[in-house]
């Protein structure tokens, strides 16, 4: 009988989150079972924090270290000297004409130390909000300094990752090299979006006959060996398959020859010191500069970059910079103080769906050892708490029950924000660091300009809820202004946008063991049954809560565990003022599928809010983050909506993900997010779902108030990545040296990385995010040519080309291109610059499919292809209106006749017709620079097994960074 009750009806009409919102939901591609479902808000305009360019100088640059990174004050050193000799690396790689002037380091809360200055806003809320962060491995990556890229070419990178072993360990300076230029090297990921220029998974290929290290500039002189098991040198090999050199196959580098260039191909050669430009860039190497770019990467810093006006405009430096100057900041306790509005118009549900929502943040949000503060302004301000530590549940309980119930009276917004800065600031006598979270309905009594700029001046960071689409626009500029969140949550009885905005704001330390985590957020309005399942796997279980909230009359409300047992009113306590059914399960949840069954016989909203905690220390959850590529936008250019699943660095891959962007008129757009590496994704499998949002609605302001994302996850291993996103610079630098016999000297091997596979079992995630604004332009959005293709492929088989890519859309990824036009050419410049002037094959019989879709087609050239040719090949899209996408990536295929067995080769310049030389050859070699593997496939597994983590060769498993 009971179990009848968790049976949905054909007739139940689920919702999530409607109103104004963007909804995205993730499934497995294996398996259907798997889905995140995220929420978006619009923010109404966009931020100013972050790294900044003043004059000559970069400032508002913040290192921060994990709350995971155990106290050692040498870290503090070691940054100053990477950051100041970075700074002359930098001065010198462009013109002279940049530098970093200042640097601020933020320190974990619980570091001890009489030195540290009290953070401040700016330039960030928190440490995983630093561009620069230091923390514990990425298994993908051990010890290797990286940076999570994914936008767009010239787009700036999320992050840089250093860990503390490598800046501590000096002997990695001689695997690495210099740690002021590799921070050089990341920076240019970071802030300029450029890629990498070798390519550990294709280090080798054909260029008219003649077999090529991948590399930039292609003027660098490189000769190829194989290292035999007693160190000396011999010839590679060939493999009849690929006709290119067979594994453990390198290529060394001169270190005497005079080159200057890249940074971004190897920074470790002691005479590189600035990046590949466009007279010597090598546009033939298969490397992920060329794929994203197409273009050398100082052409993209200074045409591309959020730099590029400032860097072109810019004089050069008159003498060197002066070395930056450091600040090292720590945030300690967590200061909050709440600041509602009781005014007039916030009575009937407005009002207690703030109290419900407070409540919730205020039982299962904020976290233990913070302090808490409550204002409540109308007319007047008054003070409902002093700022009071969060010691147990029953202050948690003491808080809630001083929560305001009432509303009357205007709106008088600066005597609520006074009288909140007058409480953050009775601790210590400033309000630095502190926090405010200010919810209003939108409009002021007074005139809310005459104190914004005194909150902002205050250093509190500060958050606003406008719950009205009539939000003041001082809103937006306090909350931009100090490091805060934006948040237009909508009133609508159905809709849990408020309870999951308060969720949002969170202090993240980068330790999300200790954070809650949002399993659930739904609601339907029903006068029968609302049933559904909600997930809770092997990485949470502790703090667990089911939150029911109703609208009229208390439902019945039955919740299933995973093992049969049910849980009634009974078990649940009853809230009647907040209309609220709270279950909480002691201890660590039951993993498994969890079953609720409401039962209502009047019409009526129900929501149901999860929340819960990791359920081990050393086992961090799974969490999903969401991300727009803009925060405001005239319409001219299409945003990109982003979400990332992981687990802390890993990600999670294999969903299948849709994004339900909703305007403040109820007009809904909806998405598939992709992880395919094409159109507005940048790489595959990296964990990170993208799509394009194109304003297909019709009126001028576009808002959408929350992001919210829920995943469900099947009951197997999950995949957590096996990834394909480009290139690591080769930092290593080993030698060979002749000494009567020639001797490899490699660099000590890094240690391994072991990850062990997690079975989690099924997982639900809901997570809320900031809000942004579209204005559009005209009366009708901009019609969008189809996006460009990146990932275009190309087979020479006999006289027959094969050519892959990922079909665009109509308007860019959406829907399906009218046609395509494809060109080749035996000059890949002339293709690139001259698309238009490339054979043209004929495409008569090809039809685009749908967006997404993978093409594959085979084409007759009608030319004789020669042994030894490379040819190169383009592809453009076409759409209804004749709107003409950009050129794609360019395609380069060589015709290379397997030979009747293996052979052998000994350097790069020798036709393939010879096949054999001299080992004396060998003797003249003085020292060579061994390229090493550093520039495998970013972010892949790691092999334990790995022996040959110092040397390039062309299988991804032995790779050091696979």
């Amino acid at each position: 009988m009971v179990s009848s009750l968790f049976e949905t009806p054909k007739h139940a009409t689920h919702f999530r989150k409607k109103g104004s919102g963007v909804a995205v939901h993730l499934y497995n591609r294996a398996m259907d079972s798997r889905m995140v479902f995220v929420l978006l808000w619009m923010l109404l305009s966009s931020t100013s924090t972050g790294i900044k360019l003043d004059g000559n100088g970069y400032v508002d640059v913040v290192i921060a270290i994990s709350s995971k990174v155990p106290q050692d004050n040498r870290l503090i050193d070691k940054i100053k000297e990477m950051v100041t000799e970075g700074s002359l690396y930098l001065y010198h790689a462009l013109d002279e004409k940049v530098y970093f002037r200042e640097a601020t380091i933020l320190v974990p809360p619980q570091w001890n130390g009489t030195n540290f200055t009290k953070a401040r806003t700016e330039p960030i809320l928190c440490e995983m909000q630093a561009k620069i962060r230091i923390d514990n491995a990425n298994p993908s990556y051990g010890f290797e300094p990286y940076t999570n890229q994914y936008g767009e070419c010239g787009a700036e990178g999320e992050y840089i990752h250093f860990t503390p072993e490598y800046l501590l360990n000096d002997t990695l300076t001689e695997l690495y090299g210099s740690r002021g230029k590799i921070f050089v090297h990341e920076w240019a990921h970071l802030r300029w979006g450029v890629f990498d220029e070798c390519n550990g998974e294709k280090p080798f290929y054909h260029s008219n006959g003649y077999i090529e290290a991948t590399r930039c500039s292609k003027n660098i002189k490189v000769e190829f060996y194989e290292v035999t098991a007693g160190g000396s040198l011999q010839q590679c090999s060939i493999d009849p398959q690929t006709s290119l050199p067979t594994k453990g196959c390198m290529f060394f580098l001169d270190r005497n020859q005079i080159t200057n260039s890249s940074i971004m191909f190897l920074p470790s050669l002691n005479a590189v010191t600035t990046f590949c430009h466009e007279n010597e860039h090598n546009y033939e190497a298969p490397n992920m500069q060329n794929k994203k770019c197409e273009k050398a990467t100082w052409t993209v810093i200074f045409e591309d970059s959020v730099d590029k006006d400032a860097l072109c405009s810019l004089k050069p430096l008159q003498s060197p910079p002066p070395p930056p100057s450091f600040k090292v900041v720590q945030r300690k306790q967590r200061i909050v103080c709440l600041i509602l509005d009781v005014s007039g118009s916030m009575e009937g549900s407005r009002i207690l769906q703030q109290q419900q929502a407070a409540t919730h943040f205020l039982r299962n949000i904020i976290e233990n050892q913070a302090r808490v503060g409550i204002v409540a302004f109308s007319t007047l301000a008054s003070t409902l708490s002093p700022l009071t530590t969060i010691a147990s549940d029953t202050t948690r309980e003491n808080l809630i029950k001083l929560l305001p119930k009432v509303a009357s009276g205007s709106t008088n917004m600066c005597l609520g924000l006074s009288q909140g800065l007058q409480i953050l600031r009775e601790d210590n006598g400033d309000a630095l660091g502190d926090e405010i979270i200010f919810l209003t309905d939108g409009q002021a009594t007074d005139n809310i300009a005459i104190c914004v700029p005194s909150a902002i001046q205050s250093g509190a960071i500060i958050h606003t809820l406008a719950f009205s689409d009539s939000a003041a626009r001082e809103l937006t500029e306090m909350a931009n202004k100090t490091g805060g969140q934006f948040l237009s949550p909508n009133d609508k009885t159905t809709s849990n946008q408020l309870m999951d905005a308060f969720a949002s704001l969170t202090l993240s330390t980068g330790d999300y063991t200790k954070e809650p985590v949002q399993l659930e957020s739904i609601g339907e309005r029903t006068s029968d049954w609302f049933n559904g399942t909600v997930s809770v796997d092997q990485t949470v279980g502790n703090k667990t809560s089911f939150v029911i909230i109703y609208e009229t009359s208390f439902p019945s409300v039955y919740i299933q565990s995973p093992s049969g047992s049910v849980y009634t009113q009974t078990n649940m306590s009853h809230d009647v003022s907040q209309k609220t059914v709270t279950l909480n399960i002691p201890g660590t949840t039951e993993h498994g599928d969890w079953k609720y069954s409401i039962q209502t016989t009047i019409l009526q909203a129900l929501t149901l809010t999860v929340t819960s905690q990791a359920a081990q220390a050393d086992v961090p959850p799974i969490t999903v983050k969401t991300h727009m590529n803009q925060q405001f936008s005239d319409g001219t250019k299409p945003m990109i909506v982003f979400a990332e699943v992981s687990q802390s660095y890993r990600p999670v891959i294999n969903a299948e993900v849709w994004a339900t962007l909703e305007s403040e008129t109820g007009s809904v757009q909806t998405l598939r997010l992709l992880d395919n590496g094409a159109g507005a994704d940048a790489f595959q499998d990296d964990g990170i779902y993208s799509r394009i949002f194109t304003y297909t609605f019709t009126y001028t302001y576009i808002y959408i108030h929350t992001y919210q994302i829920i995943l469900f996850g099947p009951s197997d291993f999950y995949d957590f990545g096996n990834l394909d996103l480009g290139d690591l610079s080769s930092y290593v630098t080993p030698c060979v040296k002749n000494v009567g016999v020639f001797v490899i000297y490699l660099s000590p091997p890094k240690p391994p990385i072991f990850e062990e596979p997690l079975d989690v079992g099924n997982f639900t995630r809901t997570d809320t995010g900031e809000s942004f604004m579209v204005k559009l332009s005209g009366q009708a959005p901009s019609n969008f040519p189809p996006n460009r293709i990146t990932d275009l492929s190309a087979e020479i088989q006999e006289d027959t080309v094969l050519l892959n890519w990922t079909a665009p859309g109509e308007d860019l990824d959406q829907g399906t291109a009218k046609s395509y036009e494809i060109r080749w050419s035996f000059d890949l410049k002339m293709l690139r610059f001259n698309f238009s002037n490339g054979y043209e094959v004929n495409t008569t019989a090809v039809s685009p499919q749908k967006a997404g879709s993978v093409e594959q087609h085979s084409f007759n050239l009608n030319i004789t292809i020669q042994n030894g040719t490379t040819l190169f090949f383009a592809v453009q899209s076409e759409d209804k209106q004749k709107a003409k996408s950009e050129t794609s990536n360019i395609a380069q295929a060589s015709k290379i006749l397997p030979g009747p067995k293996p052979q052998g080769i000994s350097n790069p310049g020798m036709n393939l017709t010879v096949l054999v030389i001299s080992l004396c050859v060998v003797t003249v070699v003085l020292c060579f620079i061994v390229v090493v593997v550093v520039c495998a496939v970013k972010r892949r597994k790691r092999s334990a097994k790995s022996d040959m983590a110092l040397i390039i060769t062309n299988e991804g498993q032995n790779n050091l960074y696979a």
